[in-house]
């Protein structure tokens, strides 16, 4: 062998260099990649107990302690907002500003979808300068007479006032997700809502809901000709304007007898 040629073959050339700084390149990737993964799954773990209650672990040990079943769609025709029971009572005007109420979601591992955390941002998103007790129901256009396979949005809003139930406010979406901590697997609750529109002008309502890995709130169309299955649960807000007939009657009757008070005290003089 030549001088030469034993010279090119002590000297690595400048492909081999380059290949070789991309093999090492491609190890440290895979080592921080590795390391990357190992601490989202130790910091989990570490911080399960700082965090709340919206995990999947977490949603699965209230279910087994309370024996959750999930929600049946309700089946019997609503003729008014009196046929159906209070579903839950929740508070809300609990936080100074919708950032705390943000901040909150997150320190409880809730998690939320980009159209329901820009919508939470946006300057129509108000939270309750008081705190007060909400009371929900919850029914399904097959409870509003609708029988197709789908229905519109705008139609549903429509036959709930008619039957004398309220949208609810937008901040319930966000209280609800953070008070209802044993919401079964599988289970999405439309908010009944005023939909709020993101920065590009898209009207999104709010959906609390249970995919399996953990508890979530996310946005969804809330144009009013946008399609729901009929079957579909939504959460409205009863109306403090609505009273039973029984209360109905009895007003009237205090009334007539506050009103025969005087004749009766003017016959006596």
């Amino acid at each position: 062998m030549t001088h030469t040629a034993l010279r090119a073959k002590a000297i690595p050339t400048r492909t081999a260099l380059r290949g070789t700084h991309h093999l090492r390149a491609r190890r440290g990737s895979r080592h921080l990649i590795a390391s990357i993964l190992c601490a989202a799954c130790i910091l989990p773990l570490a911080s399960h107990t700082a965090r709340g209650q919206c995990t999947a672990r977490d949603v699965l040990q209230n279910q087994m302690k309370f024996k959750v079943r999930p929600a049946e769609v309700p089946q019997h025709l609503v003729k008014s907002d009196q046929d159906v029971a209070t579903w839950k009572t929740i508070k809300i005007g609990t936080f100074a500003d919708p950032v705390r109420l943000r901040n909150k979601l997150d320190s409880m591992g809730c998690g939320v979808g980009g159209q329901a955390a820009e919508i939470l941002a946006r300057p129509a998103f108000i939270v309750s300068s008081r705190e007060a007790d909400v009371e929900l129901v919850l029914v399904s256009p097959v409870q509003l007479g609708f029988t197709s396979d789908t229905v519109t949005l705008g139609d549903v809003y429509a036959r709930a006032r008619q039957l004398g139930f309220e949208l609810a406010a937008a901040e319930v979406g966000p209280q609800l997700r953070m008070q209802y901590l044993d919401q079964p697997i599988g289970e999405f609750l439309i908010i009944g809502m005023e939909p709020i529109e993101t920065w590009t002008g898209e009207p999104i309502i709010l959906n609390v809901a249970n995919g399996g890995a953990g508890l979530i709130l996310i946005g969804q169309d809330g144009r009013a000709g946008s399609e729901i299955y009929v079957k579909s649960l939504l959460v409205l807000a009863r109306s403090h304007r609505s009273v039973s007939s029984s209360e109905r009657v009895d007003g009237q009757q205090r009334f007539r007898r506050r009103e025969a008070e005087p004749a009766a005290i003017s016959t006596m003089k």
